[in-house]
């Protein structure tokens, strides 16, 4: 795979865009410059493509602390800026033409995770990293994901899913619903989004309105779930037809529940690496997270989400991450490295199975 043209696809028009520069910088840093030639995309927020100088000095943005010294407002405008009256660097989606060998997608949430640019790669018949676009559009979905893991024999929290529309048009029965099948604490999330925006915990009925409208005005469906009380622990999984998955790590939130502040913005959630359970049940949770990934006809890579409850010690499948975040403090780099997979070698082989699962 020497002299092998990457395009570095990041930015992009969800509300993780922030997110998914730092993710690209961190492989941008640790891609294998002997074996690659890296050829960076920017998708700003507008949905424009850049290449060219705009597209590396958006990747060159010093991105430390950016997040917790200044509002996200401002970094908008700053990346704004970068764009502005900068048509010479649009791009033009000849990938061929401009010697591109394979794409590797970094755009986290609506636009990247749910099947839209895998389909438009695919379009293009351009091999691309991680999940098609089948297994993208159902693991986006939250209410989808959990059909696709009990159908696989795997535990799932008592949840509804609702449309947004629907409760906007006429809330009351919704809110009968919620009150007669939930009692607090349970959870108010966006169906499609990720980083944990637009989740709320709801530990009052006076505050569930509120976290409905929060979540109607995200996306065209939201989920309704109980909490589970127990640890939160994540599995990532690597590979094609023989996925390998790693040992569990363990989130502990600094706040009343992992959310987008205590990921990115506080730090004050602790991070264990392996998580702090016993073989038998790190051995279960790898067996649960291979499961999940075939069920859903994951490719490439993804990080499977579950709680551990603290009493029965019952696994629960949360949810499933086709691009899981590359930033320094994201899991699943984390624990692949703690599989024997240093950054570098990851980004090897995700661009070796991106390969060998394309049909061309």
């Amino acid at each position: 795979m020497s002299n092998t043209v990457v395009a570095l696809l990041f930015g992009g028009k969800s509300s993780e865009h922030e997110i998914s520069i730092i993710s690209a910088k961190a492989i941008a840093g640790h891609i294998d410059e002997k074996k690659y030639t890296l050829y960076p995309l920017y998708i700003s927020r507008k949905g424009e493509w850049f290449e060219g100088k705009t597209a590396q000095a958006v990747l060159d943005l010093d991105m430390s602390g950016l997040l917790k010294k200044q509002s996200l407002a401002e970094t908008g405008r700053q990346l704004q800026a970068m764009t502005e009256n900068r048509q010479e660097d649009l791009f033009s989606f000849d990938f061929r033409q401009k010697g591109i060998d394979v794409a590797f997608p970094v755009l986290h949430g609506t636009y990247g995770e749910d099947g839209k640019i895998q389909g438009l790669l695919e379009m293009f018949d351009l091999p691309y990293t991680g999940c098609g676009v089948q297994a993208s559009a159902m693991a986006m979905d939250k209410a989808v994901s959990k059909i696709c893991a009990s159908a696989a024999r795997l535990n799932v929290a008592e949840y509804i899913a609702v449309s947004s529309r629907g409760y906007l048009t006429d809330p009351s029965p919704v809110h009968s619903m919620v009150r007669e099948r939930f009692s607090v604490p349970f959870f108010v999330k966006p169906a499609n989004l990720g980083s944990s925006v637009g989740i709320s915990k709801i530990h009052d009925y006076s505050t569930l309105q509120k976290a409905l409208e929060t979540a109607c005005r995200l996306d065209s469906k939201i989920i309704v779930e109980k909490a589970v009380n127990g640890r939160e622990v994540e599995i990532a999984v690597l590979g094609n037809d023989l996925p390998i998955a790693s040992p569990a790590g363990e989130i502990e939130p600094g706040r009343d529940f992992y959310d987008y502040t205590d990921k990115y913005i506080s730090g004050t959630a602790r991070l264990h690496v392996p998580a702090r359970i016993d073989e038998t049940l790190h051995a279960s949770l790898k067996e649960s997270a291979i499961r999940a990934y075939k069920a859903l006809g994951c490719a490439g890579m993804a990080r499977v989400d579950f709680f551990v409850e603290n009493d029965s010690r019952r696994i629960v499948f949360n949810e499933i991450n086709t691009i899981p975040g590359f930033t320094d403090i994201s899991m699943y780099p984390m624990l692949m490295e703690h599989s024997g997979i240093g950054f570098s070698e990851l980004i090897d082989k995700l661009l070796w199975f991106a390969l060998e699962k394309s049909p061309s």
